[in-house]
């Protein structure tokens, strides 16, 4: 174990969330036990149940910090067209979902009936599906059309994701068609995805 440096609660509760999040994305979530994630901080395991209480919790804290994380490079500018928005977006998620496997196999299999991690997740999607209703500048009832059309997007999505990262029956590039693809099509059958914004009172 590497000797123990003085940290503030701040910064001994970072430093646990990225030897945690290592461990996380290296192994199963079966497979990886808090004493491997102290002596990987360089700690005692009763100083790490001071911060989390349970192997869950400390997976729940990284995941939240993950989904903050993504959800911060995805503002969106409303002068970039609609499909932009989605690629770029679609591309960071991609890459840390192919980064962090194990990690979100965890969430979405393991964990999949946890109501802290399907808050995470739900919450994610939901600002998300907010973000991207908000540069359409659509309103009425087609802005509510629009918007159910999101949030059952952003969920296949997930769950397509999932699947790849499960079996690998596709490649990542027919991933991404497929994710863009499915969007751009529900849209044309409402809007024209390549205007937005959109003419006020539409």
């Amino acid at each position: 174990m590497p000797p123990r440096r003085r940290l503030d609660p701040a910064e001994r509760r970072a430093e646990l969330l990225d030897a945690g999040a290592l461990l996380f994305a290296a192994k199963p979530y079966e497979e990886v036990f808090m004493e491997d994630i102290a002596e990987q901080a360089g700690i005692s395991r009763a100083l790490l149940y001071r911060y989390f209480p349970n192997k869950r919790d400390l997976f729940a804290a990284i995941y939240q910090q993950a989904a903050d994380r993504l959800l911060a490079e995805a503002e969106f500018d409303p002068a970039v067209s609609v499909p932009e928005l989605v690629s770029a977006a679609l591309d960071a998620h991609i890459d840390y979902f192919a980064a962090n496997r194990n990690t979100v196999l965890a969430a979405n299999q393991v964990l999949a009936g946890d109501r802290v991690i399907q808050a995470i997740i739900d919450d994610e999607c939901a600002t998300l599906q907010r973000r991207l209703l908000e540069v359409t500048g659509l309103e009425g009832r087609t802005r509510e059309t629009v918007s159910a059309l999101l949030m059952s997007w952003l969920v296949f999505v997930r769950t397509l994701c999932v699947d790849w990262l499960a079996n690998q029956a596709f490649s990542r590039a027919e991933l991404r068609e497929m994710c863009v693809g499915a969007l751009l099509g529900g849209l044309g059958a409402v809007v024209d995805p390549g205007r937005f914004p959109a003419p006020a009172g539409e």
